[in-house]
């Protein structure tokens, strides 16, 4: 308990006042950085545990990173994004949901659970832009906990970038409000959805509302966000057939054009009572993806082992358009977003 007292007791010190509030009577306040809204009262602090209430003003977090690294663009992922290029990924600490699956666990949770050992390493806005521009980055990318409870300090660092062309990214559960995506939307080119499943009582348990996050899905879409979404296919919590076709086609239903990654979940942080999922698992789920009309289904964390499946094809001819395995481009024929075997018009962000 000491640990997490003390890593609390240091957060506190890197908080500024935030943006995404408003005050409310008796020096409450409504936070609405992500879809939980917390009304939180004076000397208490919000589901994230990261932003609080202090003499009726909404303190978050800024001014340090609990991680920042280079990596490829697929790994997010975004496959419809300048392939092959970097991206500088940084995160901070704390998370609105509780997943017992959690791969980031170790930032995510970090508030929750004394095993968590991440600390946080100060650092500037100027810092971060300035790495991307060193390592070419067109891309910082806000990861690792959930970005929307800290979308004050990556606006922050985004809205220097800006004017070097480097484009902006969230890799989030998308449990967001209408004011949050307007106020990162300037800023915020690209943002990965994990869709968690189609289950209204197993997204409660993970800490979240299944129609807020799809109803965050249909919002991306309409202010011109580019989206990827991502399903973790987790064997015996969201891997059977009708569920990931109430998925399949909620996407398709948004537009057929947002890519889908069904990916392999393997045994982590408290869920160590499943198999990993198998190559067979995956197929299915891609195959129930293009079933529902998907035009681009992708299955991932097996690189090599799910033949062709983390591949672009072009929906019109079907001409491989870029080959991948894992996080490696082998082969990128598209030429100016387009097909160059039929013309057709490849959604994304090209070079």
């Amino acid at each position: 308990m000491a640990e997490t007292l003390t890593l609390r007791n240091i957060l506190e010190e890197h908080t500024v006042e935030g943006e995404l509030y408003r005050k409310l009577d008796n020096d409450w306040v409504l936070c609405y950085s992500c879809g939980h809204r917390c009304k939180i009262k004076p000397g208490r602090e919000g589901v994230c545990h990261v932003r609080f209430n202090k003499g009726g003003k909404l303190f978050v977090p800024s001014g340090y990173a609990a991680g920042v690294q280079l990596d490829p663009i697929e790994k997010k992922p975004f496959f419809h994004a300048f392939p092959g290029s970097n991206a500088l990924s940084f995160g901070m600490l704390g998370c609105d949901y509780h997943c017992s699956y959690c791969q980031n666990w170790l930032t995510s949770q970090s508030l929750r659970d004394p095993s968590a050992n991440a600390l946080p390493e100060v650092v500037s806005p100027e810092k971060i832009v300035e790495l991307a521009m060193v390592y070419k980055s067109p891309f910082i990318v806000s990861t690792y906990n959930e970005p929307l409870i800290t979308s004050e300090w990556a606006v922050e660092i985004l809205k220097l970038a800006k004017p070097y062309g480097i484009r902006g990214a969230y890799v989030s559960n998308g449990n967001a409000t209408p004011e949050v995506l307007e106020y990162i939307r300037p800023y915020v080119d690209l943002y990965k959805v994990d869709l968690k499943g189609f289950d209204e009582r197993r997204y409660r348990q993970l800490g979240g509302r299944l129609d807020v996050v799809l109803d965050t899905i249909g919002s991306l879409k309409e202010k011109g966000f580019w989206v990827e979404i991502v399903t973790l296919i987790v064997p015996g919590f969201n891997d059977s057939e009708g569920e990931l076709s109430s998925i399949a086609r909620f996407i398709a239903s948004v537009s057929p054009e947002i890519p889908w990654h069904v990916t392999a979940f393997h045994s982590d942080y408290k869920m160590l009572d499943r198999d990993n999922t198998s190559v067979k698992s995956l197929r299915k789920a891609a195959l129930i993806g293009r079933e529902a009309g998907l035009q681009f289904v992708y299955a991932g964390n097996l690189p090599g082992m799910v033949e062709n499946l983390e591949n672009t094809y072009c929906p019109g001819c079907g001409e491989v358009l870029v080959e991948r395995e894992g996080f490696r481009i082998l082969r990128n024929s598209i030429t100016s977003g387009n097909c160059p075997r039929c013309g057709r018009k490849i959604p994304g962000i090209w070079k």
